[in-house]
């Protein structure tokens, strides 16, 4: 049988992260390991734990959340660990960084409940939940004009034409399945592509992939 997901919980509202829990722990395949009020609890809570993904808003109290994401993501024994951001609105000029710093992906904290558990099990996945649009023009926005166009190309080196095509498409928000297509290759090369790519920048993970793509103009606000 395979083991719940184990989910922490970062919010500095309590009614908030009361919610939550009762949503995630009604369901069979997740559970919730503990709570924080504000980021540095976030952090230790996480090195305590070690939680598969952290729900974390973004404005607490001591540790905002795109700093306690920096540093559970540099922690050594928690690079499983991933980091799901809550905003309140879907133009928080915060997400970005929080991508940078190591987040997974974000969700609106007035989602359904059905978003919320699907988010969950697709970030305790592996996957980056960026497919929505909004995702790729926040993205967009907040990277318009960081790297220079020889920086971008020199970063962009340790990659074959066939990993920057795919991490074209990664930043474009296309599933594996659809890079296959549009590639005409199977999901698995397309899979292995990514791995590929990711080991080559540096990437944590496949968000991290969709913004050194915007970073370095593979992909641009029109795309």
């Amino acid at each position: 049988m395979t083991a719940p997901v184990k989910v922490l919980l970062a919010d500095d509202q309590a009614l908030v992260r009361s919610g939550f829990r009762m949503l995630l722990d009604a369901e069979d395949d997740i559970t919730v390991v503990g709570e924080a009020a504000n980021g540095a609890e976030a952090v230790a809570r996480a090195r305590a734990t070690r939680p598969d993904v952290v729900l974390m808003d973004i404005r607490m109290p001591e540790l905002d959340g795109i700093k306690a994401t920096g540093q559970i993501a540099r922690t050594r024994g928690l690079e499983a660990v991933r980091v799901l951001i809550l905003t309140t609105y879907d133009t928080d000029a915060y997400v970005f960084e929080a991508l940078e710093a190591g987040a997974s992906g974000f969700l609106l904290k007035d989602a359904g409940p059905a978003e919320l558990l699907h988010a969950v099990r697709v970030i305790a996945a592996g996957d980056a939940l960026l497919a929505p649009r909004i995702t790729r023009r926040l993205i967009a926005q907040f990277t318009a004009g960081r790297v220079a166009a020889q920086v971008a190309e020199d970063r962009l080196a340790v990659l074959t034409q066939r990993e920057r095509e795919v991490l074209t498409l990664v930043g474009q928000g296309l599933s594996n399945d659809e890079i296959g297509v549009a590639l005409f290759m199977s999901p698995a090369t397309a899979r292995t592509h990514v791995s590929h790519a990711m080991s080559k920048l540096g990437a944590r993970d496949r968000a991290q992939l969709v913004v050194v793509a915007y970073q370095t103009g593979l992909v641009t606000r029109r795309a």
